[in-house]
């Protein structure tokens, strides 16, 4: 049943991330996906760790869901472009905000979904 809810939350991630990156091209569709799917990720970890969410929903969200929205693929491709390009600040730029937002919204995720409903 966990393998079915994450090929279903990863199709749904997929989905949404071809959804998003065709509405906002370039790399900043990737950042939108990368960082929502972060925040995603926190927040799902809060509640598991919780105790509100079980261990096949906490599966299918995070490496279902999350990980069908998120790409690390087409960000390291998109990255390269923009260097082949010759817009090594705009790939700069790219690089940092998905770390800083990627890593922070999965941080902020947990820590106020912990605070919300634990502390």
């Amino acid at each position: 049943m966990t393998l079915l809810a994450v090929a279903l939350g990863g199709g749904f991630g997929a989905l949404a991330r071809f959804a998003v990156t065709r509405a906002v091209r370039g790399p900043w569709g990737v950042l939108m996906v990368n960082a929502v799917g972060s925040a995603v990720a926190g927040v799902v970890l809060a509640l598991a760790r919780g105790g509100g969410l079980d261990d096949a929903a906490t599966t299918a969200l995070i490496a279902g869901f999350a990980g069908g929205l998120t790409t690390f693929s087409t960000f390291s491709v998109e990255t390269l472009e923009l260097v082949r390009e010759g817009r090594s600040g705009v790939a700069l730029l790219s690089v940092s905000a998905n770390l800083v937002l990627g890593i922070g919204l999965a941080v902020a995720g947990y820590v106020l979904t912990a605070a919300a409903f634990w502390a």
